[in-house]
């Protein structure tokens, strides 16, 4: 049975992911879709092409991940796609949020995805696609976005090395790096603060980030950003010192 996992698969571009996988690849027989809402997740029973199996599990929970990997071993799927799109970010200074908060990003944004990754590897067979989401936050430092950005340099740098260490395998890892996407990502990140001018002018649409990530993971690409706007950021935080960036992204 080849399968899609795909997390954070109740919102967002994890749910435009699942939408778009569905239409696109009809080689897959389910797509076993991963959060902690399941109610969000049982909407799209009937609405994509291919079955659903819904998780409602909280990948930062080690109980509830032995539930995906005792379904994984009992089934021993063909996993072709693998989607870590579970994330969330607040914006703020460090110490404005409470400790659990800024501790939690790095737990769902990081080791929850590293773990999903080891869990799944197992069962992805030649040429397999691995989208890891992080953000064009991974290209620089973020004043008041500082422990989101830093989860997401780490996701960058992994998938990149991890790329690496699965090419002989055939295996292909696709860092996804958009800027500001329209999604519920924003609701949650501005319940500390709100979002600099400047990103809510450059809010990409979900549907756009989404179908070109999955044209570059199948390109082979490494990276992939949308947008002229966020290609040029990084070609700036290639050739600039972070400083002088970091000198005109200061607000205060």
């Amino acid at each position: 049975m080849k399968i899609a996992v795909i997390t954070g698969a109740s919102s967002g571009m994890g749910r435009e992911a699942a939408v778009q996988i569905s239409d696109r690849f009809g080689g897959l027989e389910e797509l076993w879709l991963i959060a902690r809402r399941k109610e969000r997740l049982e909407e799209l029973e009937g609405r994509l092409t291919a079955g659903i199996r819904c998780f409602a599990l909280d990948v930062t929970c080690r109980e509830d991940r032995e539930r995906l990997k005792e379904a994984l071993e009992r089934e021993k799927p063909e996993v072709k796609i693998l989607v870590n799109s579970a994330g969330f970010g607040k914006i703020g200074n460090v110490g404005e949020t409470d400790e659990e908060t800024e501790c939690a990003m790095v737990r769902l944004n990081c080791e929850a995805l590293c773990a999903m990754t080891h869990l799944v590897l197992p069962y992805m067979s030649p040429n397999s696609r691995i989208f890891q989401f992080a953000s064009s936050a991974a290209f620089l430092p973020q004043p008041k976005f500082a422990i989101y950005a830093a989860t997401k340099s780490f996701v960058l740098s992994y998938s990149r090395a991890l790329g690496r260490e699965l090419k002989d395998r055939e295996i292909y890892v696709t860092a996804v790096c958009p800027g500001p996407v329209d999604t519920e990502f924003f609701d949650i990140a501005e319940t500390t603060a709100e979002i600099p001018l400047y990103k809510k002018l450059v809010m990409a649409n979900p549907r756009k980030v989404v179908r070109k990530a999955l044209r570059d993971g199948y390109m082979g690409k490494s990276v992939s950003v949308y947008g002229a706007t966020m290609n040029a950021f990084r070609a700036l935080c290639k050739v600039i010192p972070h400083e002088i960036l970091l000198g005109i992204l200061k607000t205060d």
